[in-house]
């Protein structure tokens, strides 16, 4: 019998052989720890309509577990401590903490648990989970833009994602209505998130 290289029987061998070898290759999920050194979560919220306030939460903490190979989500989670809030203003970042906005005290943590991640493109995506806020949950979605992964050149070394997230919510929805109907503060808060998370 002569070979055939390119006979059909043989080229689906071939293939099968291939599709085997690149599934067994393939990463599993990995698990990731945010860098709370490089964690940024800004806020920006409108003041009576002459303009907008723009503040931080300087205490955050998160973890996911991904695969980069199939971009898919396994789970993740983020905390954000509720009285770490700055806006440049000491009066102000005592009212936020209190019950009119974040009630620090009874509520001090803000929890997001991501619960899926949909690819929209090459570098982006939506992430769609549920935040917690003031002790109700609520669905939220955010958009997502990869913007580097690679070995960090220096220090840890680790396999690191550069990501970028942004979100617009209405307090409203988690019973924060303080200043809505007075249009003193505005219903629509807009969240930008930016940070590095290390492959453990």
């Amino acid at each position: 019998m002569v070979w055939n290289p390119l006979s059909p029987r043989r080229l689906m061998a071939a293939a099968l052989g291939l599709a085997l070898a690149s599934g067994t290759c393939q990463a599993d999920p990995q698990r990731y720890v945010i860098d709370p050194d490089h964690f940024s979560i800004g806020f920006k919220v409108e003041h009576i309509g002459y303009a907008s306030i723009l503040g931080l939460f300087l205490k955050a903490r998160g973890e996911f577990v991904y695969d980069e190979d199939t971009r898919q989500l396994v789970s993740g989670k983020v905390h954000v401590a509720a009285d770490s809030v700055f806006s440049n203003h000491a009066g102000r970042d005592n009212h936020i903490r209190e019950s009119d906005f974040l009630n620090a005290r009874e509520f001090p943590e803000i929890v997001f648990q991501a619960t899926r991640y949909t690819p929209t493109g090459a570098g982006s995506g939506k992430l769609d989970g549920e935040l917690t806020l003031l002790g109700q949950t609520r669905p939220v979605s955010l958009d997502v833009r990869l913007n580097k992964a690679a070995p960090y050149p220096f220090a840890h070394r680790r396999h690191t994602l550069g990501l970028s997230a942004s979100t617009t919510l209405l307090r409203s929805q988690w019973g924060m209505r303080y200043g809505v109907d007075a249009g003193l503060v505005g219903d629509a808060v807009r969240l930008d998130f930016e940070f590095e998370a290390a492959r453990q």
